[in-house]
């Protein structure tokens, strides 16, 4: 008996995603399985980073932040990033266009995906910053895409560090969402 191939797995598109119950994201074709409810550290964390990018993003209108709204990239991935800045925006139900700042918020059934598949993804489709936040351990890594690759640009937990958009910029304190 030989080992199970990517090919003998059943691929689905975004028709298919739309339909289904629960919680689910769709990366090459492959559903994945979201936490099954995000606990109250996890949503206050997301809330607060929301807070955070609203607060700093008030008097750029090129920009738009968005909290958990799919980001559909093609046919077979959509995703659904827990905090997200676009700029440039064109109006829609869903994210569109590739985001410039992603923020994951870390739980222990998705911290793998976040960590690998989602960050070779997201590098992938050019997302400029990615960071990753631990609720445990009251830290956020950010990542910055530099020369196609993504950049340890250090591990915050009450630092500022200055986001450089293509269409403003902006300083975010990390202390304010834990």
């Amino acid at each position: 008996m030989g080992a199970l191939r990517l090919e003998d797995l059943p691929h689905y598109t975004y028709d298919d995603y739309k339909n289904w119950e629960g919680r689910w994201e769709l990366i090459d074709g492959i559903p994945y399985a979201m936490a099954p409810s995000p606990t109250e550290l996890h949503q206050d964390i997301s809330g607060n980073i929301h807070i955070e990018l609203k607060q700093k993003l008030k008097d750029c209108t090129a920009c738009k932040t968005s909290l958990a709204v799919d980001w559909i990239i093609s046919e077979e991935t959509t995703v659904c990033p827990d905090n997200a800045v676009v700029c440039g925006v064109v109006k829609s139900n869903f994210i569109k266009k590739t985001p410039e700042i992603i923020f994951e918020v870390l739980s222990p059934s998705t911290k793998n995906k976040d960590r690998n598949r989602k960050y070779n993804l997201y590098q992938e489709q050019g997302v400029k910053y990615y960071i990753l936040v631990d609720p445990k351990g009251s830290f956020a890594e950010v990542y910055m895409l530099k020369n196609g690759y993504y950049k340890l640009e250090g591990e915050f937990t009450d630092e500022v560090y200055r986001f450089e958009l293509s269409e403003c910029s902006f300083e975010f304190e990390f202390e304010k969402i834990f």
